[in-house]
């Protein structure tokens, strides 16, 4: 049985020590076959080991062929992160026998991966934060195992092979992260990198980012690295962060009492909130790695570099600014709006349809009803509800057509329908009423029927007159225009004050 080591309830503080983390992340790229051969990379929702041949499932004879969109994409992604691009790289074997892994070994890259020396800046507690990338480097995933118990108990494992063989980008983190929380916000800055960089999912609830810590405690102000332990199986931000904070508990006290950290590989169960040992921490050496046989170096000319680097997208960090000062957005809207790259687009298309003086009840009304109603931010961007839809439904408050109140009922009959708000407006009889006559008689009907918001009115309180506008707003259904009531209903009072 595994040993699990529980911090106990009077733990050193971790404020006795520094709490040292390094990550590295696993992210399946979005190309349309494997990285070796021809088989259909998007696995999910397909019947288990349907999609395979005799190359992602290691027969003996068979030879790989490098996935050119697969190196593109970890190049683009490691040029975002501001590495190093070497003109010269080569993929290597990684020896070790796990029951997932069909050949036996693993092509992945060692001494020469595709990038390395890179860098990404996070938002911490205490301000922007520079974190070193080591390498960005290029893989095939490994199939998956399903544990199963049958009906007397015994417990058994089904293999899936759709997985085998997708390509599979590493990104390793320098240990340059000193919280659980900056962890966490590390992984969350970098998924989006990842989704605006269009080159990967990156939910992790699919497994298409996966995440491994390296974590270890030393005393304030040490500058020697203590024993790293890895962690394993943690599967969302949150599982992350707790396991992150269980460990630094853990290690803490085992360094109080005077126990000696091991280097070894441990497991989150996230049901018991602990870290539990799985076996002691692999070296290089024991992976026994060498050039793969059956693939030629890569050369990276100079020009294709540049030519992807050219096609690099508007990175979230800058087009987060972007926002806060072109569009005088606050930066927690403009942060929302980069949730995901297609809401951004979204909404830069509904402020270039309106213009650019619509752009903050723009952000607004997206941020508020439209991502409701589709569900999800990602989600925006398919609904019938088109960014020329939101901004005619924006003109149309500022025009006086339609009140503010009557706008979610506006933007969900569009989200339904797909119709333009203008030929919502008039077949629903949502016109704003802006005449004064037809209001006046409105206007009467209120102050007759509120004689004490009168008489507060007169009596100093201005406030009544918000009242009685609230009034003339139920009496007409939201159909009135405010402006034009408070004009009227103040107009009617001030000539009661002097009659």
């Amino acid at each position: 049985m595994m040993a699990t080591t529980a911090a106990p309830a009077s733990a050193a503080p971790t404020t006795d020590y520094e709490v040292v983390i390094g990550l590295e992340v696993h992210a399946q790229l979005l190309t349309a076959s494997k990285m070796f051969c021809t088989c259909d990379a998007q696995y999910a929702d397909t019947p288990p080991n349907t999609l395979v041949c005799p190359v992602c499932l290691g027969l003996p004879g068979t030879l790989p062929v490098i996935n050119e969109q697969a190196v593109e994409y970890t190049v683009r992604t490691a040029l975002a992160l501001n590495c190093d691009i070497p003109e010269y790289t080569k993929f290597d074997r990684k020896n070790y026998n796990y029951p997932d892994l069909m050949k036996g070994y693993q092509i992945s890259q060692y001494d020469l991966p595709l990038s390395q020396h890179g860098w990404l800046d996070i938002e911490t507690d205490s301000g922007a934060t520079r974190i070193g990338i080591t390498r960005v480097h290029l893989e095939e995933d490994v199939a998956k195992l399903y544990h199963r118990r049958d009906d007397l108990g015994e417990t058994y494992s089904l293999m899936d092979v759709n997985r085998s063989g997708v390509p599979l980008m590493e990104i390793v983190g320098e240990p340059d992260l000193r919280s659980p929380e900056d962890a966490g916000r590390f992984l969350q800055t970098l998924r989006l990198l990842l989704r605006h960089l269009g080159v990967s999912t990156a939910n992790m609830e699919d497994g298409a980012f996966r995440c491994d810590a390296n974590i270890s405690l030393r005393p304030r102000g040490s500058d020697e690295f203590g024993a790293k332990v890895e962690v394993k199986n943690m599967n969302s931000f949150r599982a992350v962060q707790r396991a992150l904070a269980y460990e630094s508990e853990r290690q803490a006290a085992a360094l109080t009492a005077g126990e000696r950290i091991t280097q070894e590989t441990r497991g989150w169960v996230e049901e018991r909130g602990v870290t539990v040992s799985q076996r002691s921490k692999e070296q290089a050496h024991d992976y026994r790695y060498f050039p793969e046989p059956d693939l030629p170096p890569l050369v990276l000319s100079r020009e294709w570099v540049e030519q992807v680097r050219t096609q690099l997208p508007e990175l979230p960090a800058a087009r987060r600014r972007r926002f806060v000062e072109q569009y005088g957005l606050a930066a927690k809207d403009a942060g929302l709006l980069l949730a995901s790259r297609s809401l951004a687009d979204y909404y830069e298309q509904a402020v270039a349809a309106a213009g650019p003086e619509h752009a903050r009840p723009i952000a607004n009304w997206l941020l508020r009803d439209v991502v409701r109603l589709a569900g999800g931010a990602a989600a925006v961007a398919d609904s019938k509800l088109t960014p020329d839809h939101l901004a005619a439904a924006v003109k149309l408050v500022a025009a006086g057509t339609v009140s503010v109140r009557s706008v979610p009922e506006v933007l969900a009959a569009s989200f339904e329908s797909g119709q333009p708000p203008a030929q919502i407006v008039e077949q629903r009889g949502l016109s704003q009423v802006s005449d004064t006559d037809a209001l006046a008689a409105i206007v009467e009907e209120a102050l007759d029927a509120n004689p004490k918001s009168i008489a507060d009115y007169l009596g100093g309180k201005p406030a009544a007159a918000k009242f009685l506008v609230g009034q003339v707003m139920r009496a007409t259904r939201g159909k009135a225009n405010p402006r034009t009531a408070n004009e009227l209903i103040v107009k009617a009072l001030e000539s009661r004050r002097t009659s």
